[in-house]
């Protein structure tokens, strides 16, 4: 099989044989060799988007070097170059996904040492693949090549939605959670997302439930793009986990950063888009807004509001300190028969329109409504639902200082408030 794959493969087969050594090979990808493609170029992405201009500010690379992933920005134009066609261009980019993914999920469990943040820091991840995105994306091979479709294929693999399925095994429980990537970058271009630490901290790991059983903890990593959540991002990872078989989840939670000081298990979550004119990390609108909503392209049939069928009273009496656990039954909807837009404390009303859930029109309130409209259609009984972490803070005031006690501190605590979460209610859901 190794044969077929060309040079392309076996460098980034390679690759993946490095998270398994000592932490300096491991840090080290290995040099393509010279082959068909040695002549190409990856010169300069003359059309960056926003995201990909962010990488001027030296800090996005300063954030690569003390999260010890510099070795991936640093080889991957090297192993692109190393491609005889596009198919095996296909298989190296996801496998150096894949072997990213892998990198970032080992630092933050402790098994892969590297750079001095701590080691849930979700940041070098990000900024890796934004510039691998941007490597790509510049990438000038003798042969034609479907950019948009590689760099698909990249994303997912770095996300966690390639290679990483539930073990087997028979009386192991699986729960499958999503994060978010860091957003706001334009405020604060050190911004972090505690749900993007969690789900580095908990992917791969076994824990005890409440019940006494074992449970397995699957994670991806989502964008804050709306774009990609049109393409059907959200389905592709969920479906396969929410498919019947012997690997399929026994309870979904799609997590995202919320509110100030507390979490909150989201009751009801809403159909449309309604956040505008706040924009996703690459500086595009949804288009709807508080007054006019909208639903958002490739979205299928469900009803207006969706309600958690997650054990939200066994929640919050999992947990109360270092941070509060609430159900937050709010909604905004446009009654039946009106125009105007409506905040509800009490849940939605017969026949609205919704126009926010809890989580408000964002795409946290969109992972949680599409997640669970698919769970409705694929596996209506099982037990899913949005949880909101706090919001992290914590960085010093000085902008040149990329970390904290307190921030790190507080990052642990959210990551370890949620696993605890993750562990209830087991007894009440069944």
């Amino acid at each position: 099989m190794m044969r077929s794959l060309g040079a392309a493969a076996l460098v980034a087969s390679a690759l993946l044989s490095t998270l398994s050594v000592t932490p300096a090979q491991a840090s080290a990808p290995p040099t393509a060799e010279a082959g068909p493609g040695a002549g190409c170029t990856v010169g300069p992405n003359t059309q960056r988007g926003a995201e990909e201009r962010r990488l001027a500010d030296p800090r996005s690379a300063e954030l690569v070097l003390r999260g010890g992933l510099t070795a991936f920005t640093t080889r991957f134009p090297a192993a692109l170059c190393a491609a005889r066609d596009e198919r095996a261009a296909g298989q190296l980019v996801e496998a150096w996904g894949v072997a990213l993914w892998r990198a970032a999920v080992d630092r933050a469990q402790g098994r892969r040492p590297g750079g001095d943040l701590a080691p849930g820091d979700d940041r070098p991840l990000y900024w890796a693949r934004v510039t691998m995105v941007d490597q790509l994306s510049g990438w000038q091979p003798g042969f034609a090549v479907d950019t948009a479709a590689l760099r698909a294929r990249f994303e997912d693999a770095s996300r966690g939605l390639k290679a990483n399925e539930f073990s087997p095994g028979r009386g192991l429980k699986r729960i499958f959670v999503s994060g978010f990537d860091p957003f706001g970058l334009d405020r604060d271009l050190r911004t972090a997302n505690p749900s993007g630490s969690a789900a580095l901290s908990l992917n791969g790991r076994r824990v005890t439930l409440d019940d006494g059983s074992t449970a397995e903890i699957r994670a991806v990593m989502l964008p804050v793009r709306y774009g990609d959540f049109d393409r059907g991002m959200v389905e592709r990872a969920y479906g396969p986990r929410l498919a019947a078989g012997p690997r399929s989840a026994d309870r979904i939670t799609s997590i995202s950063q919320g509110y100030p000081g507390k979490f909150t298990v989201e009751e009801w979550a809403g159909r449309s888009r309604s956040a505008d004119p706040y924009p996703d990390n690459t500086g595009a609108l949804s288009g709807g807004t508080r007054q006019n909503p909208v639903v958002a392209p490739g979205m299928g049939p469900g009803p207006q509001f969706i309600r958690t069928t997650l054990p939200g009273a066994a929640l919050e009496q999992a947990a109360q300190t270092p941070y509060p656990v609430l159900v937050n039954p709010n909604v905004t909807e446009i009654p039946a028969g009106q125009a105007q837009p409506v905040d509800r404390t009490d849940g939605p009303t017969p026949g609205s329109r919704a126009v926010a859930g809890g989580g408000g029109g964002y795409l946290s309130n969109e992972v949680a409504y599409r997640s669970n409209r698919l769970r409705q259609e694929l596996r209506p009984a099982l037990p899913g639902g949005h949880l909101h972490t706090p919001v992290l803070t914590g960085l010093p005031a000085d902008g040149t200082q990329l970390t904290g006690p307190v921030f790190e501190q507080n990052e642990a605590a959210i990551t370890a408030e949620v696993l605890t979460l993750l562990r209830a209610g087991w007894r009440q859901a069944g």
